[in-house]
């Protein structure tokens, strides 16, 4: 009888191709697992640590760097700045003598021309400026305004010419003596107080305007910008 029978157990083989756990392939599983599951969990904290890298650098201390350098550069960057322009119209007269005085000829005219009034930046260095971190001002001091060559519009120049014969020579002669006397009168119609005035005016609204802007993207926020002329008081 077979020996199953006997003892009343209902016994089967272990089968060759169901083989038992073993217990080293189950530890091997369970660190795979652990792996998995803690993946996440590193992502995270590289995550919060970049972004408290990041914030740091967004919002905390930071080196601004120099404020008379920043100023500095913006003024190099314009070597020279035309600040203000007028427009003037010299009225002015010339004579022309021909034949020993025996044909006499005049010539008035009109001439319009620009003059502009330029800052000369390259003179400004760090001696001319203070920086009050307190205040938050900027206090900058320029060179005096330097006043251009007229430029001469002959092309709409208005002539009036006086005389019985004027020659080809003499109309040249009137011509070139009027341009001579139109830039003179123009350079001290340009230096009028008035004038002058409304340069130095300009120019410091333009300096003002040039150095607060790279002050603020350079990271000061609002910045206060005085601005006087060599001979002028300085602000109280």
């Amino acid at each position: 009888m077979d020996d199953r029978l006997k003892t009343g157990i209902n016994a089967e083989p272990v089968s060759a191709e169901r083989p038992a756990a073993h217990p080293a392939v189950m530890h091997t599983d369970n660190r795979s697992l652990a792996r998995v599951q803690a993946l996440p969990w590193l992502l995270f904290i590289l995550m919060l640590a970049l972004s408290a890298w990041l914030g740091w650098r967004a919002f905390g201390a930071k080196d601004l760097g120099d404020p008379l350098a920043t100023s500095l550069v913006a003024f190099e960057k314009q070597n020279s700045l035309t600040v203000f322009s007028a427009q003037l119209a010299p009225v002015v007269a010339s004579n022309d003598s021909r034949f020993f005085g025996t044909i006499q000829s005049r010539q008035v005219a009109v001439i319009p021309a620009r003059v502009d009034y330029t800052l000369d930046l390259s003179q400004v260095g760090a001696e001319r400026l203070a920086w009050d971190a307190d205040k938050h001002t900027l206090d900058v001091q320029l060179p005096a305004i330097k006043v251009g060559k007229p430029n001469l519009d002959e092309a709409r120049a208005q002539y009036l010419r006086e005389g019985i014969w004027i020659s080809r020579d003499a109309q040249d002669n009137l011509t070139r003596k009027n341009t001579q006397l139109a830039e003179q009168q123009a350079v001290k119609q340009a230096a009028n107080p008035v004038l002058m005035d409304l340069a130095r005016g300009a120019a410091k609204d333009a300096i003002r305007q040039n150095l607060a802007i790279p002050l603020s993207v350079a990271g000061y926020g609002d910045v206060n910008v005085n601005v006087r002329f060599d001979g002028e008081k300085a602000p109280q």
